[in-house]
């Protein structure tokens, strides 16, 4: 907006003085335009250093959207424009795996004398149950006095450690797939009883974690064979202090990315190799 919009300068009696304010008005014009570019060019210059450091610009903020008006809604119509000619609800039960059944026993004294039964009507609710599942073991020993040694029977599979498989995949899926902090799942588990402490909760994630190393090595090759061409992107990253390249592969079906010191010709092949050794 013009702050000068509503100057009347044929007012001014003076012809000397309106001249003046003339050129003043012009000045102060010249000036906040060279001051709004240099502001921008500052900025720029800012942003550019972040980048180089590996840090963000200011981001581009955008002025409102103006909102369409609202158009007039005739519900007496609703469901004939918004329902495709032949459309039904389709049912989702056949898709539920059913946990257990339940057998729901009428209430004789709120029935009319007459009432006979018919049947049953199934309804289908679904819940989560979040309880603990802490068991003892009683592991058989047999004690070898020839070979000197105690043979201890091995654990079910997937039992190692203090907590079981159920436990450890969950804390996977919350940290990975919910972004939930260490903290608030450790929380969670101290509320229905798991006796955990903040360290054990992150061994859950970073400790003998093989397996999932494996299935993230086995991502990129089975992508890279998935498909005659591939992208690659490699953003800036902070590493440790240091400014290194987060490389980004992938295609439509599937995203991987490593952290690289360069983004130079040997850093992009070792990339496409995943990890294989130089010929």
């Amino acid at each position: 907006m013009d702050p000068f919009a509503e100057l009347d300068l044929a007012g001014i009696q003076d012809e000397r003085v309106r001249t003046c304010v003339i050129l003043l008005l012009n000045l102060v014009e010249d000036l906040t335009g060279e001051n709004a570019a240099r502001r921008a060019e500052v900025q720029r210059l800012r942003d550019e250093i972040n980048r180089l450091t590996g840090e963000q610009g200011q981001p581009p903020i955008q002025g409102n959207t103006p909102q369409p008006a609202p158009v007039p809604t005739d519900y007496s119509s609703e469901r004939h424009r918004h329902v495709p000619p032949g459309w039904a609800k389709g049912t989702k039960t056949d898709r539920i795996r059913m946990d257990r059944e339940q057998t729901v026993a009428g209430e004789p004294t709120t029935l009319p004398a007459d009432a006979q039964f018919t049947g049953h009507a199934d309804v289908v609710v679904q819940d989560i149950v979040l309880r603990t599942d802490t068991v003892l073991f009683h592991q058989e020993k047999y004690s070898s006095p020839s070979a000197g040694r105690t043979y201890l029977a091995s654990l079910l599979a997937g039992y190692a450690g203090q907590f079981g498989p159920g436990l450890t995949a969950l804390t996977i899926v919350l940290s990975c797939g919910a972004n939930v902090s260490e903290s608030k799942i450790v929380a969670l588990y101290r509320r229905v009883g798991v006796l955990i402490s903040a360290g054990q909760g992150s061994n859950l994630l970073i400790k003998d974690q093989a397996r999932c190393h494996a299935e993230k090595a086995a991502v990129p090759a089975a992508g890279l064979a998935s498909s005659p061409w591939q992208h690659l992107d490699d953003p800036s990253t902070r590493v440790n202090g240091q400014n290194q390249y987060c490389q980004v592969l992938g295609t439509p079906l599937y995203t991987s990315d490593q952290t690289t010191a360069a983004k130079d010709r040997q850093s992009i092949l070792d990339v496409l190799r995943n990890g294989r050794l130089r010929q």
